[in-house]
């Protein structure tokens, strides 16, 4: 199966986007009808995580307390003056798994695949690779 390449474009530093309809679309595209669809980001700077989405309050805290985390600005050494984007983004992780089962993601009922910004605005890519099984 071949990689399929979904593009976000995030308005803000750090920003948690809902990725979950562009990823069951590709599901449903693959007629995959049992596997694995794994979510990989690209950027060292970003990641991807699953997580409620049925309560907006879940991403507005889950920034707060990221940012609360690994603040901004902190003495780091790295010259570009990103170090807080690339550690929250190690932090969080590069990739997901999900299962497909009978042409759908498995996921839970409130649960939701995020598209994590932590040095935006900026155009990024999600890569998306669904394989049977």
């Amino acid at each position: 199966m071949k990689t399929i390449s979904i593009s976000v474009k995030t308005s803000a530093h750090t920003q948690m986007i809902d990725i979950t309809d562009e990823i069951a679309k590709a599901v449903r595209e693959s007629h995959v009808e049992d596997g694995i669809c794994t979510i990989f980001v690209p950027h060292t700077t970003a990641a991807v995580t699953i997580n409620e989405n049925a309560d907006p309050d879940v991403v507005r805290d889950f920034t707060k307390e990221i940012d609360k985390i690994v603040p901004w600005e902190d003495g780091y050494l790295h010259s570009e003056g990103n170090s807080a984007a690339h550690l929250k983004s190690s932090m969080i992780g590069f990739s997901q798994q999900v299962i497909i089962e009978n042409g759908r993601l498995l996921l839970g009922t409130w649960q939701g695949i995020y598209f994590c910004e932590f040095d935006g605005p900026r155009m990024r890519k999600v890569l998306v690779k669904i394989q049977e099984g």
